[in-house]
């Protein structure tokens, strides 16, 4: 089943309702495009305001730019080794547990769309469009071999936002 699009608001309840390290993992998501498998695996030598990955899905390189206060924020809770460790000594956090903390916190607020963390690239994905309105740029950004993906990730949010207008516009 495929992860859904979130309005900003169900969004930021989500955040909230995060534990503070994993909170973390998904604003580097929202704010990077990045998967939260690349952003869990960082490790805390190669951060900077920009630093290169290869994402672990595709092999493809990619570069990263976070602003100085979220990496100032991953810099004071990175570890020795990793950005994001986990509970266990040497290893990193893993993506199943920031899933998992996801699933939580939107049961918390009854949020009925399937949300994971991946829903927060499409989040990042959406707000991209809407700035540069170009999808060959979010295409790129997202690291997408074929326009078509990326233009899901629009097209659902699309859809979403306009049932959305059409149910405030009744209540």
């Amino acid at each position: 089943m495929t992860t859904e699009y979130l309005i900003r608001r169900e969004m930021e309840h989500v955040l909230a309702a995060l534990t503070p390290s994993n909170r973390l993992v998904c604003r580097v998501c929202l704010q990077t495009g990045l998967r939260v498998g690349d952003v869990v695996s960082l490790r805390t030598d190669q951060l900077g305001r920009q630093f290169w990955i290869v994402e672990a899905k595709t092999k493809k390189r990619r570069r990263v730019n976070l602003p100085g206060e979220l990496l100032d924020q991953i810099r004071a809770q990175a570890g020795e080794v990793w950005a994001f460790p986990g509970k266990r000594p040497g290893k990193h956090r893993t993506r199943q547990a920031v899933w998992a903390d996801v699933k939580r916190a939107a049961k918390a607020f009854r949020i009925r769309q399937n949300i994971a963390p991946h829903s927060f690239r499409k989040i990042y994905a959406v707000e991209l469009m809407r700035r540069c309105g170009d999808v060959r740029r979010v295409q790129r950004a997202l690291n997408h071999s074929d326009c078509a993906t990326t233009m899901i990730y629009v097209m659902a949010a699309e859809l979403l936002d306009a049932k959305q207008r059409r149910t405030s516009k009744s209540s």
